[in-house]
């Protein structure tokens, strides 16, 4: 407030071009609402009033799957909201190795610039300019409906043991994906090849296993194999 007692608003850490939400089955109901609020809109909206935040706009969170004491799970909606889910096992022992040497010494870190957001941009709008035929859309969307138990489109293996599938962003998804592999690549254009290079970490937290597939040990990555074979 200032001399007048009026209110002054001050934007926060969600204001930037990379968010990074560290554990964020940590935070309470009202704070992951707010976040997908800005992950659906590009906007936040306090006393009625509407902020966009600045482009380009990331999101990046965190989840530890060991402790789950004390934590609010991610609603479906908001997982949805992320393109990749992406698991990090433990790192090789020479990674580890060059880990400590990196973080145990006083030597001061310099980061350099490597893109300016006006690239970053660019970028995505290249990504999206990329052509794709439509046998391979057709594939993305296909292997999205395989996923869907109890659909007319549903694969056996979704029948049998997932308990719900992956919506219309997962279509939608696989097909930025693979046009970004395309690039990276080398290739003009994706094929089926490259939907398939990106589609488990697309997939595997759209995906919910029924208990028959918990009790047989069978993974949402397996079922993911399954269902593009």
């Amino acid at each position: 407030m200032d001399k007048e007692r009026n209110f002054k608003f001050v934007k926060g850490p969600v204001f930037a071009n990379i968010i990074l939400a560290d554990e964020i089955n940590r935070t309470p109901p009202k704070t992951q609402a707010a976040l997908l609020e800005s992950m659906q809109e590009y906007a936040v909206t306090i006393a009625g009033q509407r902020y966009e935040v600045p482009k380009p706009f990331f999101v990046l969170a965190t989840q530890n799957p060991i402790e789950q004491e004390g934590t609010y799970p991610l609603p479906e909606a908001q997982l949805d909201r992320f393109m990749f889910n992406i698991l990090l096992t433990y790192p090789s022992f020479k990674e580890e190795i060059d880990v400590v040497k990196a973080t145990t010494t006083d030597d001061a870190k310099s980061v350099n610039k490597i893109l300016s957001a006006e690239e970053i941009i660019a970028y995505q709008h290249l990504v999206r300019k990329v052509p794709v035929p439509d046998n391979v859309i057709e594939y993305a969307v296909r292997l999205a409906n395989k996923t869907r138990p109890q659909t007319p489109e549903a694969s056996q293996t979704a029948n049998e043991y997932l308990e719900w599938g992956a919506g219309p962003r997962a279509s939608q998804f696989l097909v930025l994906g693979a046009k970004c592999n395309a690039l990276l690549n080398n290739k003009y254009s994706p094929d089926i090849e490259d939907v398939q290079a990106i589609a488990k970490p697309v997939l595997r937290h759209r995906m919910v296993r029924n208990f028959k597939a918990e009790a047989e040990g069978i993974s949402v990555d397996d079922l993911i194999e399954r269902l593009m074979k």
